[in-house]
């Protein structure tokens, strides 16, 4: 697709770090629990029209639905840490529920009840610690498993293990094994799925943000010295050039599979900033921080391919078995990608997530996406998310 003037100039800031460094931009914290103040989550008044379009477009919301989505989850956001250290040992894991705006934490104790309420968070009584819930995951995650299995994470609300199966492929003899040791393993519950997992990237199309040998991929968030991306567009050392076909720089450090997250230096004249394109749809967003959003929440997607989409957070810390190897604690999406959207940006309000890996479906048909977590990321590597 051909890029307009404009947009291309928009591209070319996206990508640095130097000039705007200075420029009076705090640097958000690489730690898993960034500390969060009054600029962390979207102010609802100030959110762009193109973001609450997307999620009116994507999430069949209202613009003040939207508006009032965005805060909600602002305010359980915050909630969701303060809500954890108040369970203690008892706690089973949490979740944004839409229908009533606010975050319900599961825990094994009634004792504990009180004191999570206090947050501002509902509680739910459940059987399973999520510390026995991750424990069950990781014997799974030793388990090799088979083409038709598609992964497995912990849903707190199922406080289950759920092993998710392609649906074609639910019958076949190595599938029901690989659920039998899995169930040996812990609670474990089976879904379907209607497609395998695959990787987003794809061969060179002119126009778009970057290349590296034969595949185009994008560019997630801007970090001091370069950006991240998704592991499985290059390796350490690969050469990287942008829309233009000028150099960018290179991959410092790349991991795939077993992780699928990546970093690339630039120079060369590029610089990075503190946004993620609207790709002339909307309007660019700004990066406040990375503060995680909980798992039914809104989220929405950038990419050179398919634009800005919206979606939900289905499930956190999720092994995603891809044909090239497992992958772990990724997080999954209803949001729809297609081939050359690998490594973009997953944002929930003007809070950095993740880089976008892979997953099924398209965006005509839907389908849903898995993305890596920035703030892994950011702490592997040792890197500073750039924030406005």
């Amino acid at each position: 697709m051909r890029r307009t003037t404009a947009l291309r100039t928009a591209l070319s800031a996206v990508l640095l770090a130097g000039a705007w460094a200075g420029a009076g931009f705090p640097s958000a914290s690489a730690a898993d629990t960034p500390t969060t103040d009054s600029r962390t989550a979207t102010d609802t008044r100030q959110a762009s029209g193109g973001l609450l379009a997307a999620m009116q477009k994507d999430l069949g919301l209202t613009e003040s639905e939207a508006r009032a989505r965005l805060s909600a989850e602002k305010t359980a956001t915050a909630i969701q840490p303060k809500a954890q250290r108040a369970a203690g040992a008892s706690y089973g894991g949490s979740w944004f529920d839409p229908s009533t705006g606010g975050l319900t934490v599961a825990v094994t104790s009634e004792k504990q009840a009180p004191s999570v309420r206090a947050t501002g968070a509902a509680v739910r009584l459940v059987t399973h610690t999520a510390r026995s819930l991750d424990a069950a995951r990781a014997k799974i995650d030793r388990l090799r498993a088979p083409a038709g299995v598609s992964s497995w994470h912990v849903d707190p609300e199922a406080n289950k293990v759920v092993v998710n199966v392609v649906s074609s492929a639910r019958s076949d003899n190595d599938v029901r094994k690989f659920v039998e040791r899995a169930r040996d393993a812990g609670p474990v519950a089976v879904q379907q799925t209607a497609e395998a997992p695959r990787t987003y990237s794809a061969g060179t199309v002119g126009g778009d943000p970057y290349y590296t040998g034969n595949a185009r991929c994008s560019i997630g968030f801007s970090v001091y010295g370069g950006f991240v991306t998704a592991g499985h567009c290059g390796q350490a050392g690969a050469s990287v050039s942008g829309w233009d076909g000028s150099g960018i720089g290179s991959f410092q450090g790349s991991s795939f599979p077993d992780n699928d997250y990546a970093w690339v230096s630039v120079g060369n004249g590029w610089w990075t900033v503190p946004v993620v394109l609207g790709w002339g749809t909307i309007s660019d967003q700004l990066v406040r921080g990375s503060a995680v959003a909980p798992v039914g929440a809104s989220i929405c997607r950038s990419g050179s391919t398919s634009h800005w989409h919206c979606g939900n957070v289905l499930a956190t810390n999720e092994t995603v078995n891809y044909s090239q190897g497992a992958v772990h604690q990724m997080t999954k999406t209803s949001v729809c990608a297609e081939p050359g959207d690998s490594g973009g940006s997953f944002i929930s309000g003007d809070q950095a997530q993740g880089v976008t890996s892979g997953g099924w479906g398209n965006c005509s048909s839907g389908g849903e996406t898995w993305y890596q977590p920035i703030n892994e990321i950011l702490n592997r590597y040792g890197l500073t998310l750039h924030t406005a």
